[in-house]
């Protein structure tokens, strides 16, 4: 929940404040590092052990903390991604030059970081064994743990451990490292964190407590000694031996010839040919779809696409774009939407386009769950790229469009067979005419890209596509699948193209820049809210907008808020991964500070029809019957807010 004036204004741009922004650094040494790590020692040990997962045990929690401190002082010379310039008016331990400055300090930050999320990643299989423990240091015979603490401490170590590491790494650079958010989204970036947005916003959810992150009781360098269980490891003694002769028996009969088991069982030689790769190489063996197959087929996917373009029959481009995707050089650009594979065709691919676009030759291809774009420039092969995006389930409208190129800040997209028509609008301006797109072979005249701009946005233009199911609307966000717009109440939702549909997505069309190469399959908006202002002055409008997406984890739901006369909505709550204005729970809850004309501040939440009761707790305390509640409040307040449905049921705000 934030702050809103009147009018509202568009959502403030993530930028650093004066002094605070992340610059590079030079190479650091491994002498250079070695001293850092020395006089900042307890620091790295302490950040270390706690993003670790508590489910460790204290005890081998605080050796790893000690071994991924004592690994990350580099071999040679190593450049530190993310450095935070001094930030003035810092106080405290760390304050001025001896740590924030310290190009060394940084560069061990980032790699005790970067190894600590890697240790505390999930592992999956039939077995799911832990990460396994460090070679050194090792203690025998002894079980060392921080000093036990109070109930604060107990309640804040139980709060982390229920946040994903990049939640808890997220949680920790804010709070015992005092970076801004800026500077945390960077570094936790470089440390190979995919959404450091959705850490941040998970963190939210732990309140900071600084004080006690530096306290004792999460000191893994003050620490206390207890014995083992001497029974056990007796018990684990005899085993061991016992394993060690069977172990021994086992290499003896491996070693003797033509009895021995093969490393890779029954599986052919390493040289061996796979005869399903092999044909995969081959540019005749492609798959050609005839091109009326669509008109007869009661499927509308892009396995019904005809292989169209002026260079379908060149072998010698196809054989190039083919060998590309299953080995890649080193000089070729690779591009993959989250949660795509980027592996070779398991068989002969399915051909959709090769030709010339402006200055490149194009070639799009088909597996039956990625569509894969080669482009390589007329004048040869070097600079050559290679674009991976999910499809499986791609069906109708998500699988009417293709992006063929982008040039200049604009795009071409290669369209379905059944497109009848195509044009672009302003998705900002619902009554503003709609501009007739060429089309030439399936492909469309250029028409300028909303992903590849940069400032301000005054305006969304967005691709229109006609066919005989009706007419719908689809967005460039950076992929090779342009996302498919809606609108309306989740589960019931329609084509964002009818007049009701662009009214309601005028206003927020420029949040949709937050869902940029976040592979994104659709978005929808639903206004779920008109809530009158305390002062008379109208009604706001309540909208929230979730970005679904192929891989199915990283959903974004959008609450966003616009006063009447405000030429956009502003986003006040985010919520990723959740059911939140999804069609498996349409439901939702958000609040905003606003601010009258008369300077009055007041608390605004609203939930959907569907909600009983709203109340708010924390730092403003109130409650009232219905969808909507509006309360004074003092300026910055915070709260929490819950809903209660009609069916009994809970819902907590968005945050």
């Amino acid at each position: 929940m934030q702050s809103q004036d009147v009018p509202p204004r568009h959502a403030p741009s993530r930028t650093h404040r004066a002094g605070a922004a992340p610059s590079r650094t030079g190479p650091v040494g491994e002498e250079q590092a070695a001293a850092a790590l020395v006089e900042h020692y307890p620091r790295l040990v302490r950040l270390a052990y706690l993003v670790l997962p508590p489910d460790l045990g204290r005890s081998r929690r605080v050796l790893t903390a000690h071994a991924l401190a004592q690994r990350a002082v580099p071999r040679g010379r190593r450049r530190s991604s993310v450095l935070p310039a001094q930030r003035p008016g810092r106080a405290g331990p760390g304050a001025g030059t001896r740590r924030d400055d310290d190009p060394g300090y940084a560069c061990l930050r980032e790699q005790v970081l970067r190894t600590a999320l890697v240790a505390a990643r999930p592992r999956t299989g039939p077995f799911r064994l832990a990460a396994p423990p460090p070679l050194l240091p090792q203690v025998w015979g002894l079980r060392l743990f921080p000093r036990s603490g109070g109930a604060d401490a107990l309640a804040l170590d139980q709060r982390l451990a229920t946040l994903s590491a990049p939640a808890r790494a997220a949680y920790v650079l804010r709070a015992l490292e005092q970076l801004p958010d800026p500077d945390v989204r960077e570094l936790l970036r470089a440390a190979g964190v995919s959404d450091p947005g959705g850490a941040l916003a998970s963190a939210n959810g732990v309140p900071a407590h600084p004080g006690l992150l530096s306290s004792p009781e999460f000191d893994p360098c003050a620490l206390q000694a207890r014995p083992t269980d001497l029974p056990r490891r007796r018990r684990h003694t005899k085993a061991v031996l016992a394993a060690a002769a069977a172990l021994a028996v086992c290499g003896a009969l491996v070693a003797l010839p033509d009895g021995g088991w093969g490393p890779d069982g029954a599986a052919a030689p390493a040289g061996a040919v796979n005869p399903a790769a092999t044909a995969a190489l081959d540019p005749g063996r492609l798959t050609r779809v005839p091109p009326a197959a669509w008109r007869t087929s009661a499927r509308t996917d892009f396995s019904v696409w005809p292989a169209r373009g002026p260079l379908t029959g060149d072998p010698a481009l196809l054989r190039r774009a083919l060998a590309v995707w299953a080995r890649p050089g080193g000089t070729v650009h690779v591009s993959a939407t989250p949660g795509t594979a980027t592996g070779g065709p398991a068989g002969p691919p399915q051909l959709l386009y090769a030709g010339e676009v402006d200055t490149a030759r194009v070639v799009l291809l088909y597996d039956g769950l990625r569509v894969v774009r080669y482009a390589e420039p007329k004048d040869g092969t070097r600079g050559a790229a290679l674009d991976f995006a999910r499809v499986d389930g791609a069906t109708g409208a998500g699988a009417s469009a293709l992006v063929l190129d982008r040039a200049d800040g604009n795009v071409r997209y290669l369209t379905a067979p059944w497109v009848t028509k195509a044009a672009q609008r302003d998705l900002t301006r619902p009554e503003s005419a709609v501009k007739p797109l060429p089309l030439a072979g399936g492909v469309t005249a250029p028409l300028a890209s909303p992903a590849v701009r940069s400032g301000g946005c005054a305006s969304w233009g967005v691709l229109q596509l006609t066919d005989a199911s009706g007419t719908h609307l689809a967005t460039d966000l950076g992929e090779l699948v342009p996302a498919h717009l809606t609108a309306g109440r989740p589960g019931a939702a329609g084509e964002a193209s009818d007049a009701q549909g662009l009214r309601a997505w005028a206003p927020f069309a420029c949040s949709l820049a937050a869902e940029r190469a976040s592979g994104v399959r659709s978005v929808n908006a639903w206004a779920y809210a008109e809530q009158p202002l305390p002062d008379g002055s109208g009604s706001g409008t309540w909208v929230c907008t979730r970005a679904e997406t192929w891989r199915g984890a990283g959903t974004a739901a959008l609450a966003q808020f616009r006063t009447p006369g405000g030429p956009a909505g502003a986003v006040v709550a985010k919520g990723t991964d959740v059911p939140a204005c999804g069609p498996r729970d349409p439901q939702v809850l958000a609040g905003v500070l606003w601010k009258s004309a008369a300077g009055s501040w007041y608390l605004l939440a609203a939930g959907g029809e569907d909600t009983a009761s709203i109340s708010a707790t924390g730092g403003i305390t109130a409650s009232g019957r219905g969808p909507l509640l509006a309360v004074r409040a003092g300026q910055g307040a915070r709260a929490d807010l819950t809903g209660r449905l009609t069916d009994g049921r809970t819902v907590t705000g968005l945050r």
